[in-house]
Parts: structure tokens; sequence; C-alpha cells
């Protein structure tokens, strides 16, 4: 298999598991038909058009592949007619968005490598593909992006872009290795939801009371 078939399967895939996390997202909610499908393809193609405007692939492969859009589509589909056998939905979108979270950073990444982006600009490419699309879902269903709270979120995707960097940079950006750093966004994901990891946040004074304003 040569890297850039490895690399559009890595693609297609994580297209599918977010399209799934963000439909399961949008069954939660309640939406009809056309609203699951509809965060369910924002949900899956929004990083990757991103990554593509970034990287001046134009049109992005959103738009100039049927396969981007037709799997994003069937997937978010699917899961509205299989959604009762979906059990626990919550934990199901929070799964598929850090499998998805994994596969974006990589092949977000790496695409940012291969047109000869830096490598800080590529780590910043990387980690913006993995949560654009959750950016897009958590919007669209009313939810304070998970990006914006207190959650291991951006700071995994970072970390497992500037793995894949590193990876590159020494020679070892097969498929082994990239599987390895998408397993390692996940596991870092999955693990500070476990284990209630989160980044630090400001501590804010309350109002001193009982102050006397200037004497007359």
């Amino acid at each position: 298999m040569t890297t850039s078939t490895a690399l559009l399967l890595a693609d297609l895939t994580g297209v599918a598991v977010f399209a799934a996390s963000g439909a399961s997202a949008a069954v939660a909610k309640r939406l009809d038909l056309f609203g699951v499908v509809f965060v369910g393809v924002v949900a899956a193609l929004g990083g990757g058009i991103f990554r593509d405007l970034a990287i001046d692939e134009v049109p992005p492969l959103a738009f100039a592949d049927w396969r981007y859009a037709v799997t994003a589509a069937v997937t978010a589909t699917a899961v509205f007619w299989l959604h009762p056998q979906l059990a626990r939905l919550r934990t199901t979108v929070l799964v598929l968005d850090a499998a998805g979270l994994g596969l974006f950073t990589v092949t977000g990444t790496l695409k940012a490598l291969d047109a000869h982006v830096p490598a800080v600009g590529a780590c910043m490419i990387g980690m913006l593909t993995a949560i654009g699309g959750g950016l897009g879902r958590d919007l669209l269903t009313g939810e304070i992006p998970v990006v914006l709270r207190r959650e291991i979120y951006a700071v995994a995707a970072l970390a497992g872009s500037i793995l894949v960097a590193l990876l590159s940079a020494y020679g070892h950006a097969h498929a082994v290795g990239l599987t390895v750093a998408a397993i390692f966004v996940f596991g870092l994901r999955v693990l500070s939801l476990r284990r209630r990891w989160s980044a630090p946040v400001a501590t804010l004074r309350p109002p001193r009371t009982g102050t006397r304003g200037p004497q007359g």
C-alpha cells in the first residue's frame, strides 16, 4: 500500500468517525433526519476543508472528491436509523470524537508537511484540522465547544501533531508510526476524560465588599 493510499484511507476513516460523532450528538438533541445528516457532514468535513485551504489545495478534497461527502452523509444517515441500538449516546460521541481527533491530527499534520509547510506551521494545521469538526458540531448543537472547556482536547491534538512532525523528521512517517501517533492522541484524550484532567483556568477573586467610599 502506497503512502497516498494509506493517507486517503485514514482521511476517509476520520471522516466517517467524525460524521458518526456529529450525527450522534444531533440525535441526542432530537434533530430531524436532515439536521442529523447536516451536523454529521459539518463535523466530518469542517476540519479537512480548513486544512486544504491552509495548504492552498483548491478546491478542498471535500468538494473535489465525491467520496468524502458521500462517506459523511451515508455514515450520518446510518447513525440516524441505528441510534436505538447505540446505547449511552454521550459515551459513544466522546469515544468517536477521540478517535476522529487522533486520525485527523495525523492526516492534517502529514498533509501540511507534504505541502512543505514548516514543522511549526504543520503542527498548528494538524491541531486545527483535528478540532475543526468538533467545533462545528458543538456550535450547531448548542454546546460550548469542547476546545474552549477545561478538558484536554486541543492539547492532545497538538501533542500528536508534534509527534507526527518528529516521526517525519526522523524518517518514521510510515503506516506503523502514524498509527501509533493516532493511538497516542486517542489514548491521551480518553485517559484525560477518565481521569478528569483539565487545563488550568484563571482564578477569579470575588469583589471586595464593605469598602468605604471617599469621605465628603
